[in-house]
């Protein structure tokens, strides 16, 4: 017996499909909306104090076009070469700088909000809590090199001065405190280069309260200062065995050795009111530090490998060391200090020119590899 073959007809609805297609489709957008939400969180969470020595970096670099470009004591050193200068050159950078700031202090503030553990930790990290200051150095910096339309009364100047030394004294009282007072932390066990951002905090503050003619605060920060500079510089030198050790791709830091005499330099000359043999004997020494460095490249060889936030500590060292020959140039009105103030404001400038064209082209690795990582549960 033959059984005749029973035929199905499947009947698919169009309407169907589409119904199903419909949902992949949102989904795949809310993925990516969660995707590029994550992206910017992860960003926030990886900005660190540390990248304020990106704006560092600017500040002092405007300071240095605007001693230039200016018609000022080192203009008049060099015969009135740089008296051509275009001043809109001095501007673009201070603009620049104030918009690069602007960014990352909201980043940071976006960081303070959501990661408060992450600030935590970085508070309490030894390399972390010195750069606590830079967001502070980075403001008086810009104060300093602000073009003189902006600030034209006293009185508004001195009341953004305030508000920026107040946390430099309570990060001194915090950190000094320890070191002197506790046995926490000995200073032994925790020193390293960062631990000069310290010092350059308080000498920039004392070189900003000198411009309003405040000689008593600034010679206060000067002491402050200087006092640990001195103990700092001593611990560093000796070289302790214990938790100093820092990552070497950070070791561009060891130009912090450069910044603290030369801006030590800068600030007694305006406490003084010329360039006395103290700032001589400071200049001196920040010139012969960043000779040992510059004559030791290997010692920067895994830093440079991969670009990275930590280039950027060679730049306003630079600028300090410029700004400070300077200085020199003017009171020894000799041809080869002259020449000494050309070579390193050129070095300067070309250093600074060249991590910003970097920072440029590598803006993605630079905001997403971060150096120095903290825990969320630290």
């Amino acid at each position: 017996m033959v059984h005749p073959e029973i035929g199905l007809e499947v009947v698919i609805d169009s309407s169907i499909i589409k119904n199903n297609e419909q949902p992949t489709k949102q989904t795949i957008i809310k993925k990516q909306e969660n995707q590029s939400m994550r992206s910017q969180q992860a960003i926030i969470a990886k900005i660190n104090a540390s990248y304020f020595r990106i704006c560092i970096s600017f500040g002092a670099q405007a300071l240095l076009w605007k001693t230039i470009s200016e018609k000022t004591e080192f203009s008049q050193s060099f015969d009135n070469l740089f008296t051509k200068l275009p001043s809109t050159t001095y501007f673009l950078i201070w603009c620049l700088a104030l918009c690069i700031f602007v960014s990352l202090s909201i980043l940071y503030i976006l960081r303070c909000i959501f990661h408060l553990n992450m600030v935590k930790a970085e508070y309490h990290h030894h390399i972390g809590v010195n750069y606590l200051f830079a967001p502070w150095v980075s403001w008086l910096l810009l104060l300093q090199s602000a073009p003189k339309f902006i600030f034209r009364n006293k009185y508004s100047y001195e009341y953004i001065w305030w508000p920026l030394i107040i946390p430099v004294i309570a990060l001194d009282v915090k950190i000094y405190g320890q070191w002197f007072t506790t046995e926490k932390r000995f200073l032994s066990m925790v020193a390293n280069p960062t631990s000069q951002m310290s010092v350059i905090g308080n000498l920039v503050g004392s070189h900003a309260a000198i411009k309003m003619g405040w000689i008593e605060s600034g010679i206060c920060l000067f002491t402050l200062g200087m006092t640990h500079y001195l103990v700092v510089f001593i611990t560093l030198y000796q070289r302790f065995t214990g938790n100093n050790h820092i990552p070497s791709r950070l070791r561009p830091v060891f130009f912090l050795f450069v910044a603290t005499p030369s801006m030590a330099a800068l600030a007694w000359k305006s406490i003084s009111g010329n360039f006395d043999i103290l700032c001589k004997m400071l200049f001196f020494l920040s010139l012969f530090l960043f000779t040992s460095l510059a004559s030791r490249p290997v010692m920067f060889k895994k830093s440079v490998k991969n670009f990275s936030v930590a280039w950027w500590a060679f730049s306003f060292p630079l600028s300090f060391l410029a700004l400070a020959s300077m200085a020199y140039a003017h009171q020894a009105k000799d041809v080869t200090a002259t020449s000494l103030a050309l070579v390193l404001s050129a070095i300067s400038v070309l250093v600074f020119v060249f991590l910003l064209v970097c920072s440029s082209l590598k803006i993605d690795s630079l905001l997403r590899k971060p150096i120095l990582n903290f825990s969320n549960e630290s």
